[in-house]
């Protein structure tokens, strides 16, 4: 059995889940890697996580798909005999960002199995874990963070499918969190702004515009190590009295202004 805590971290071979990977590491938790395709991308944050202290494992699986969720589980379970942290980082965009009269039900079904259902049944899965790990005395707790978006609450009409995905995450987030309690198992969103990535490199020049213009308080582009930081706190009991909440990191893009 490992003596230090474990994370799976989901989507983590890039972009906020390879912050947030790396920052748990720094944080004294050995990460579960997942990635879908990239396992040159996955090898490097497993050799950073391992020049952090941490001894890091490599899964590839899709979380869209059942039999690769339960893969995901078991295998981390059979490596370290614990699960501390499952952070639902992976998610897709909407394809082709169409708008919302030319949606399509394939891309609709694509976003919401990687979105919602596949973080939804993966929360239900680590669950169970967490919760025997918990009853034998494995874990003193566990925690489950869902990486959601500004989008949950901002609409946009050419990603209608993700931004509802997103929106849903919030009740999903509260039900788990009032199911969890009695388990000694905690529940949070955290929902990140415009941030430097992969998934926003092809609207770049569009969003450095409406930055430099004040889309949010803050005016700079987020970073995942931003969003790292709130996981990593949420993740180490910095929260305990709290269950269920939803932490924006988005440069107060949420607040309302005239």
């Amino acid at each position: 059995m490992n003596k230090r805590p474990t994370a799976l971290i989901t989507g983590a071979s890039r972009g906020i889940g390879r912050g947030i990977a790396e920052k748990l590491a720094k944080a004294g938790f050995d990460p579960v890697i997942n990635y879908r395709a990239n396992s040159e991308a996955a090898e490097e944050v497993a050799f950073a996580c391992r020049e952090l202290g941490a001894s890091p494992l490599t899964i590839p699986a899709d979380v869209a798909i059942a039999a690769d969720r339960r893969r995901l589980i078991e295998e981390t379970w059979e490596h370290f005999g614990r699960l501390d942290l499952l952070v639902n980082n992976a998610g897709i965009t909407s394809p082709g960002r169409h708008d919302l009269l030319e949606l399509t039900e394939e891309g609709w079904d694509q976003v919401f199995a990687t979105n919602l259902k596949g973080p939804f049944f993966l929360s239900q899965l680590a669950a169970h874990k967490m919760i025997t790990a918990v009853q034998e005395g494995v874990q003193p707790g566990g925690v489950i963070v869902n990486i959601s978006s500004i989008s949950a609450i901002a609409g946009s009409t050419n990603r209608a499918d993700y931004c509802m995905a997103k929106a849903a995450m919030r009740m999903m987030t509260e039900l788990f969190a009032v199911r969890l309690a009695d388990e000694g198992v905690r529940v949070y969103e955290v929902c990140p702004g415009v941030i430097e990535s992969d998934m926003t490199a092809p609207v770049r020049e569009h969003y450095e515009a409406r930055i430099h213009d004040g889309l949010s308080p803050i005016r700079r582009w987020g970073r995942p190590e931003d969003v790292a930081e709130v996981v990593a706190l949420l993740a180490t009991g910095h929260f305990s009295f709290s269950t269920g909440d939803r932490f924006f990191v988005d440069g107060g893009f949420h607040i309302r202004r005239l």
